[in-house]
């Protein structure tokens, strides 16, 4: 993660971009690109999601989306001083204790809805 994040950063900070990458323009990039990842998928049903994504130009299409998002979430953590490796681990952390193996196993529930 390390070396991604450094690569991250030298790209934007050697086209003297750090002056764009404020927390709210990030965060809304992050949500175009997302919603970019999103398109690809729209109106298919998931048996044609499976056909789309057994083509190699379809899974590049996806990734590279994917890639958008990743390189502009690590964009955001380094203008707000976030460790991402950090804040993923804490969140599982977190969401260990809300969802604990023996109840959320194999059930799509949220945390906090009635057991049945």
């Amino acid at each position: 993660m390390d070396d991604l994040v450094k690569a991250v950063l030298e790209f934007r900070d050697a086209r003297d971009w750090r002056q764009f990458h404020n927390p709210k323009d990030l965060a809304i990039s992050i949500c175009l690109e997302a919603s970019e990842l999103l398109e690809p998928f729209q109106w298919k049903r998931p048996e044609e999601v499976g056909v789309f994504l057994a083509d190699d130009k379809n899974r590049r299409r996806v990734g590279q989306e994917m890639a958008d998002i990743l390189i502009l979430l690590v964009s955001m953590a380094d203008v707000l001083g976030i460790n991402l490796v950090d804040a993923a681990r804490a969140k599982l952390d977190e969401n260990a204790r809300k969802y604990p193996v023996e109840r959320a196993r194999g059930n799509a529930k949220k945390y906090d809805a009635p057991s049945s």
